[in-house]
């Protein structure tokens, strides 16, 4: 059934995005979380806090209420910091949990049904890829901003450069192996 691909497919993405975010943020020290690089800049801290107060919002209570909750004060997400690594890997992980904990709450029947956010109607299908989207964009900036701290130092998250050749040759075999065929 397409929904049910559909639901596996968006868990699996929310997913990939939460480890990059873990394997980024995981290299950097407190000091390096909560380090601007420019003014008017966002710290890794503050993409967290940010995040985690959206997705707290977002999907609690997914489908019954607005997903801009009238708690939220979105402009402090972006004061302050964490004083330490694990008060910022906590609130990481909180809003982490309640996003997978709405995702499993959802049926196929579900996926049709609208939501709104800040008064705007969406279709579940379109405010998960929304969220998807806009999570993307700021796990993108976190790692750019963690490799960016350790210089020389950082490790790829992904395929190396000058390695593209080696990993696509280990993929290929991979899965020649595992389905028994080649691309037609």
């Amino acid at each position: 059934m397409l929904e049910n691909l559909v639901l596996s497919s968006v868990n699996r993405e929310f997913a990939k995005l939460k480890k990059l975010g873990d394997q980024a943020i995981g290299r950097l020290t407190v000091d390096e979380l909560n380090r601007i690089p420019a003014d008017g800049s966002n710290s890794v801290a503050l993409i967290i806090k940010h995040l985690r107060g959206n997705m707290v919002s977002r999907w609690t209570d997914f489908l019954v209420s607005d997903g801009e909750k009238p708690d939220r004060d979105r402009d402090a997400e972006f004061e302050g910091g964490y004083g330490t690594k694990e008060e910022a890997l906590a609130a990481w992980e909180e809003g982490w949990r309640v996003l997978f904990g709405a995702l499993a709450t959802l049926t196929p029947g579900d996926l049709l049904r609208t939501v709104t956010i800040r008064g705007e109607p969406h279709s579940v299908i379109d405010a998960i890829h929304r969220q998807l989207a806009h999570y993307a964009y700021h796990v993108g900036q976190i790692v750019l901003l963690a490799k960016w701290m350790k210089g020389t130092k950082w490790e790829s998250l992904s395929i190396p450069k000058g390695q593209s050749e080696e990993h696509n040759r280990e993929m290929w075999n991979k899965h020649v192996k595992n389905n028994g065929k080649g691309q037609n």
